[in-house]
């Protein structure tokens, strides 16, 4: 079972954390950082120290238990051990039928079918700091597109000819695309283009995109009975979060942890 991140309000780690008995000073968190990417240094190191109290409550209560460890000799973590612990310890209720009913009603466009795009791209490739590539990618984007126009049986030749994409080995081809399947500047610009060749250039942190969409297939709400399954799955992910924050927080009380806190609004953060 993978361990779903609980939230942490507090400002920063204190310089020494005990769990327990079990102290993780400086180096300890130094070490766990890297392993936790963040807008900031603070952020990171913070983010590392909640991970350690996390992961040294979770061992102790495995150990109280008389479970296989959590983490091995050498630091590694045993998932299986992980997901016995976790499967022994949390409550985690079943929705219902009426329960997942009303989620979905509430939800329908989580559980709609997407918009779907048939596209063709060929990708020059330049990336952002590089000015001079980017414009020479720039004005040779705008030569391809000329002769695109004048000759739209060309797009397979000038993609195998000039695109940066693995994608050029299918004369440009991507398939059908969904939103959120490929890079987020481009994604946002595709939802709102025409079908056909689009007139100028696409930027990306990639480079610059000659794209054309061969064909759109709209989106539209899928009925209850196709998409039960996948609500009952987030209803239970929810009941998931839910059960192992509570439960977190109960072995913070009843181990103690000191320096920091893994949630400071608990009492009335915790059900919402």
């Amino acid at each position: 079972m993978q361990l779903i991140a609980v939230e942490n309000l507090q400002d920063a780690p204190a310089p020494v954390i005990r769990v327990g008995t079990v102290e993780f000073g400086e180096a300890a968190i130094a070490r766990e950082t890297p392993f936790h990417p963040a807008g900031s240094l603070a952020e990171a190191q913070l983010q590392a120290a909640r991970a350690l109290v996390v992961r040294e409550l979770l061992s102790q209560r495995a150990a109280m238990l008389g479970l296989p460890a959590l983490v091995d000799a050498e630091g590694q973590e045993n998932d299986q051990a992980m997901a016995v612990l976790l499967e022994r310890e949390l409550r985690v209720p079943e929705p219902d039928d009426a329960a997942c009913r009303r989620f979905f009603e509430t939800h329908r466009q989580r559980f709609s079918e997407p918009t779907g795009l048939r596209v063709r791209h060929i990708l020059l490739a330049a990336t952002p700091e590089d000015a001079r590539a980017r414009d020479a990618q720039y004005r040779l984007g705008q030569k391809l597109l000329r002769q695109l126009i004048d000759g739209p049986g060309r797009f397979t030749e000038l993609a195998q000819r000039h695109s940066a994409c693995p994608s050029r080995e299918q004369g440009g081809e991507l398939g059908w695309l969904s939103p959120g399947q490929t890079v987020a500047e481009l994604d946002r610009a595709l939802q709102h283009l025409p079908v056909g060749l689009h007139e100028r250039p696409l930027a990306s942190r990639y480079g610059w995109h000659l794209i054309c969409i061969d064909q759109r297939r709209e989106g539209r709400l899928l009925p209850y009975a196709q998409v039960a399954e996948r609500v009952r799955h987030s209803l239970r992910e929810q009941s998931t979060r839910r059960a192992l924050r509570h439960y977190l927080l109960a072995l913070e009380a009843e181990i103690g942890v000191e320096g920091l806190r893994l949630d400071a609004d608990a009492d009335g953060s915790l059900m919402r």
